[in-house]
């Protein structure tokens, strides 16, 4: 039986790998995005597949999708890059709430099983590490990246409440940083930061003294793990999805420098708020009810990350 799927957010980096994925197991697929920061080329190969609907539409506003039978809703709709989400913050709070109602009522109207694709960020700049699932966080309610950090624990507190109350089908995936062909190249963070500037022969800027750490999981390991935890029976989550190699910036810019034959230089400069200085999964809880941990290791998901970058005629086929 063929399923149908909404995405929302499906322009987007993340989103548009994932409409990919559901169409190649022929999922008839409903891509909704208003276009803040997705993009209609990172779907355009997708524009003559029959199992292919686009959609621009706020999830701000009902979403209406008359008497079609849905099966899954995948919620991706928000800005994940700092500088997006930061500059509209009252936006953002409002797609994580009212956005985030929006799409639970409309599973619910379609008795449809729905995933919140919420984020690393809950757990702030933590004081545990690796981080569990347990772990509560160390989020600042007020800071800076609060539009987001705590944007998204509302979220995971609504799918909660759909599902005590309503009997919702719902699963919460705990997103970390994850990388890959269609990120933007102005999004602002350290993966497309560091590429692009190597291939431009600009100075790679560090923020603080680059001994900070962040684990970076190839994008289609992520989307095989979102796919794994909505068809699962048995795990709700939530659940983190990444990858547990550590490695610090510093490190991180060597490895770019060198796989890009780049002759730029690294600075650094101020380290911004509330920025965690930490950061990686604990992935037990993915390995043991989903049977999923990352396969790309991070030199090889790198060449096809510059690759994209480096040859932008590919890229709505990457």
């Amino acid at each position: 039986m063929r399923h149908t799927s909404i995405v929302t957010g499906g322009a987007g980096f993340i989103g548009s790998h994932l409409c990919d994925l559901l169409t190649q197991k022929d999922h008839k697929v409903i891509c909704v995005d208003n276009l803040q920061t997705g993009s209609t080329e990172n779907i355009s190969h997708l524009s003559n597949n029959e199992n292919f609907k686009f959609m621009e539409h706020d999830v701000e506003s009902p979403l209406s999708i008359g008497n079609e039978k849905i099966d899954f809703v995948f919620n991706l709709a928000c800005p994940a890059a700092p500088i997006h989400y930061r500059a509209n913050p009252l936006k953002t709070v409002r797609t994580n709430t009212i956005g985030v109602l929006n799409v639970l009522e409309l599973a619910k109207k379609h008795n449809a099983r729905v995933l919140q694709a919420s984020t690393s960020e809950i757990y702030g700049d933590p004081l545990i590490h690796p981080q569990k699932e347990s772990y509560w966080g160390n989020v600042n309610p007020i800071g800076p990246r609060a539009c987001y950090d705590e944007g998204k624990r509302i979220a995971e507190v609504m799918f909660t409440e759909y599902r005590n109350e309503h009997n919702l089908d719902v699963r919460i995936a705990r997103i970390f940083n994850t990388y890959g062909p269609r990120m933007a190249t102005n999004d602002g963070r350290v993966m497309p930061n560091f590429i692009t500037q190597a291939l431009n022969g600009e100075n790679l800027t560090v923020y603080g003294d680059g001994s900070q750490t962040r684990s970076f999981c190839y994008v289609s390991d992520l989307i095989a793990g979102l796919y794994k935890l909505m068809m699962s029976e048995t795990c709700i989550g939530p659940v983190n999805l990444g990858n547990p190699h550590e490695i610090t910036i510093n490190d991180l810019t060597r490895t770019i420098l060198s796989l890009t034959g780049s002759s730029s230089e690294i600075v650094h400069i101020d380290l911004p708020k509330d920025d965690p200085t930490r950061r990686k999964p604990d992935i037990a809880k993915a390995r043991k009810e989903l049977d999923w941990s990352p396969e790309i290791k991070l030199e090889e998901g790198l060449k096809l990350t510059i690759n994209y970058f480096r040859n932008p005629g590919a890229r709505n086929k990457s």
